[in-house]
């Protein structure tokens, strides 16, 4: 039998950095949103102890995709090393787009073969797990819109509005490790009194490095703003902008420049991994 589990797309809403810690990572500000776009991923158990992966992602080795890392974590954690599965990925969202997508694929993979595997491990143990695979895989085994400090793993629940978008991606990859690193990037944003759902009067503290040094992405927000406010998720490329219809984000979307690619999502308070592994449950 196979396991079939979505892995969304997240928007940070807005991102603060407000320090960095002694080891080099950030301290963060976000309001992650998961959307109605997602890769999707099947798992099958097999025989032997092997976790397996198709298609392979060009540029990536095997041992270093985030799918196979995470399921291999996930044996290590509960000693179970005979183990295995046959995993199978369509990919949907855009690699280095600000989407999170390498991450969500990690974290459906946990949750999913915890279930498959029936390890019985917590969401708190997996999303353990998941922070030492990268900063934003704990959103997704959280699986619910919050506002997020720490370095990205603390995590409180918020409800903010569950709207339209319009994500356009300028058509470049932007390597989340090359903004963080840079010597322009803001770092001491103030750190917020208190965990917050309202987050338009927030920015986005990469937005204005990421625009310097990719004209394609600073040229693609100029092109968005003609029609909502827009701005940057993450680290780049995708840029992002609320509609209050899909209607009218449509309209937008019809006069895409031939050179960008984007599409219409829904913001999502609650992970669409976790409906789909419920409804495996209930079947």
């Amino acid at each position: 039998m196979t396991l079939t589990v979505p892995a969304p797309a997240k928007l940070n809403l807005f991102l603060h950095i407000t320090g960095r810690r002694p080891d080099g990572y950030h301290l963060l500000e976000s309001i992650f949103q998961f959307l109605d776009i997602s890769d999707e991923l099947g798992f099958t158990p097999i025989s032997t102890p092997e976790i397996l992966l198709s298609p392979a992602i060009p540029g990536v080795a095997h041992e270093d995709n985030l799918i196979v890392r995470a399921a291999e974590a996930l044996k290590q954690h509960c000693g179970r090393p005979e183990l295995g599965v046959q995993i199978e990925l369509v990919k949907v969202l855009p690699m280095g787009g600000g989407l999170g997508g390498g991450s969500s694929d990690a974290a459906t993979t946990l949750i999913a073969l915890n279930h498959l595997w029936q390890l019985g491990l917590s969401r708190n143990e997996l999303m353990a797990i998941g922070l030492n695979l990268g900063a934003d895989v704990p959103i997704f085994v959280f699986g619910h819109a919050a506002f997020a400090t720490g370095v990205g793993e603390q995590l409180t629940k918020v409800e903010p509005e569950e709207s339209w978008y319009l994500v356009v991606h300028p058509g470049i990859e932007i390597i989340t490790q090359a903004v963080f690193t840079h010597p322009d990037l803001p770092r001491a944003t103030p750190a917020l009194p208190q965990a917050l759902s309202n987050w338009q009067e927030h920015q986005n503290d990469c937005q204005a490095l990421v625009f310097k040094l990719y004209p394609q992405v600073a040229q693609a927000h100029q092109w968005l703003l003609e029609y909502a406010p827009s701005r940057m998720t993450g680290t780049g490329a995708c840029l992002f902008a609320p509609f209050s219809s899909r209607g009218a984000a449509a309209q937008a979307l019809a006069d895409l420049p031939k050179n960008y690619r984007g599409f219409i999502a829904k913001g999502l308070n609650r992970s669409p991994a976790y409906q789909a592994l419920a409804m495996c449950s209930e079947g």
